[in-house]
């Protein structure tokens, strides 16, 4: 039996129902379960609850990677199985592992270390997975960074960005039309 490719998802916790944001959260979990895919993400509030509820309401399967770290807070209903970690590295570590691509949605400084990092690990040849940037506030995120710090051409185009969640899955789709 073949395996499913897991899709992490990086997004704000802070993300509150009846917005923009949520639904693009939503939006994409529920493209994520119709594609196939699985849907990981950290497993809390905010986009993370959002994308989870739209895969698991599109019949998908979900996975929370939580850290003890974050003890005050209760993991979402809508993930399926959950993983602790004892850290915010391991946890960093765990979800970057298990995926075979990542999105990230917008989000705080939470969402652009996990981007960077995957980011990172690409640009030193660590891992070779696809990295999905959805929304315009990537793209100016991206310019203002390359305007700022020195950051190669070659490690840009390990990017990819596009507007709309729908794109995201467009992206995947085409790389693994045939595998």
């Amino acid at each position: 039996m073949k395996s499913k490719k897991i899709i992490t998802v990086f997004g704000s916790s802070r993300t509150r129902k009846n917005t923009k944001a949520y639904e693009e959260a939503y939006q994409l979990g529920k493209l994520i379960a119709e594609a196939g895919f699985v849907l990981c993400n950290g497993g809390y509030g905010g986009t993370m609850t959002a994308s989870s509820r739209g895969a698991r309401e599109a019949g998908g399967k979900t996975i929370g990677i939580t850290t003890e770290v974050f003890s005050n807070k209760t993991p979402n209903e809508w993930i399926e199985i959950r993983s602790q970690t004892e850290s915010y590295a391991e946890r960093m570590m765990v979800l970057t592992s298990v995926a075979d691509a990542f999105i990230a949605l917008r989000g705080g400084i939470g969402t652009l270390t996990e981007m960077t990092l995957v980011w990172t690990l690409d640009s030193v040849g660590e891992i070779h997975k696809p990295i999905i940037l959805v929304g315009d506030a990537w793209e100016k995120t991206i310019d203002s960074l390359s305007k700022h710090l020195l950051i190669r051409d070659s490690d840009k185009k390990v990017l990819t960005l596009v507007k709309t969640p729908e794109e995201a899955l467009d992206v995947l789709n085409d790389l693994w039309s045939d595998k």
